[in-house]
């Protein structure tokens, strides 16, 4: 159950509605969540973390879409962020991979220990995992690729902090749990 009820559009100012629509034009496929709902509570709150999206695509330009959502799936996983977890499951899905069986090349494998580790160990990242990051990337993209990551945490905080609810649309691509006996 949520700490915070997401608000609902019949409690959101035009100002707010307005927000929301933008947001929805500037990101084609985007909709307001559970998670962008309840942001809305704060509506500084709401920009601020929609912010992701420009930094999700400038990674993108860094690394290719498929290793952006890797990243960001990694991120979210060890941050046992469980909506944002199921919202990068549903991509790596739709796109015609199980993420149990993901099947990695070297340098997208050192990019998903990266990202995990920043999540996993607040930011407190080995060398062994940090330096293969350094041989491949400039400091302006390791820059990004860290920002993007804070903000990914930021996120998955915010969802676990306030029990976000993972959205209906995500629930069938949720992992798949044994049934108990």
């Amino acid at each position: 159950m949520p700490r915070i009820d997401p608000l609902s559009e019949q409690d959101a100012s035009p100002d707010l509605l307005a927000a929301w629509a933008q947001h929805i034009a500037d990101y084609p496929g985007s909709r307001i969540t559970n998670m962008k709902a309840t942001l809305s509570h704060a509506p500084l709150a709401f920009s601020v973390y929609m912010q992701w999206y420009p930094l999700y695509h400038a990674v993108i330009g860094i690394v290719g879409e498929r290793a952006a959502y890797l990243f960001a799936h990694a991120i979210s996983e060890a941050s046992n962020c469980p909506v944002c977890t199921t919202f990068f499951r549903k991509i790596i899905i739709q796109n015609g991979e199980r993420p149990e069986d993901l099947i990695l090349s070297e340098a997208e494998q050192q990019l998903l220990d990266f990202g995990a580790a920043i999540a996993r160990q607040q930011g407190e990242v080995p060398d062994a995992i940090y330096q293969p990051i350094n041989d491949h990337f400039q400091p302006a993209e390791i820059v990004m690729l860290v920002a993007f990551a804070g903000q990914m945490v930021a996120t998955n905080l915010f969802n676990n902090a306030l029990s976000v609810t993972v959205d209906d649309y995500l629930a069938p691509y949720l992992p798949l749990t044994q049934p108990t006996d």
